[in-house]
């Protein structure tokens, strides 16, 4: 598969020592078994520009920010529905566009792994920062 392949160069030649330290802990390698075995695979792309009749481009303004929000009411509603869910980021996603079709003025933004989760499935214990330090409340 097309991402596999990214994440065995990612993994074996762009990632830096420092970055592949940080997803140790998270137990995480080139080996993405997930993308074969999952029912689906939902990739979601932003336009950052679009095109009118005249060929004339025009910005498409906070695709960012409204994508993100987009993605998290999905995987809201995907867990509501009783899926797993997992947000996948290759690097890079370019990829994508060749793979399914998508135009040059798209750009992939994630893909959502969905499915039942198999029964022996285990969720990586990660620590969270508290409240007070990423926060600050005022009255």
């Amino acid at each position: 598969m097309a991402a596999e392949q990214e994440e065995k160069e990612f993994y074996e030649h762009r990632a830096s020592e420092e970055w592949l330290k940080v997803l140790e802990p998270l137990g995480t390698d080139k080996h993405k078994e997930f993308l074969e075995k999952a029912p689906w695979l939902i990739v979601v792309f932003l336009k950052k520009f679009t095109f009118d009749k005249q060929g004339k481009r025009h910005k498409n303004y906070y695709t960012s920010e409204s994508v993100g929000i987009s993605c998290g009411f999905l995987l809201c509603a995907l867990h509501k529905a009783g899926l797993a869910t997992l947000t996948h980021t290759p690097s890079p996603m370019k990829f994508l566009n060749k793979l399914l079709e998508r135009p040059k003025e798209e750009r992939a933004y994630m893909i959502i792994v969905a499915g039942y989760p198999e029964k022996n499935a285990t969720v990586p214990v990660i620590a969270k920062k508290p409240l007070n330090k990423i926060a600050k409340f005022r009255e």
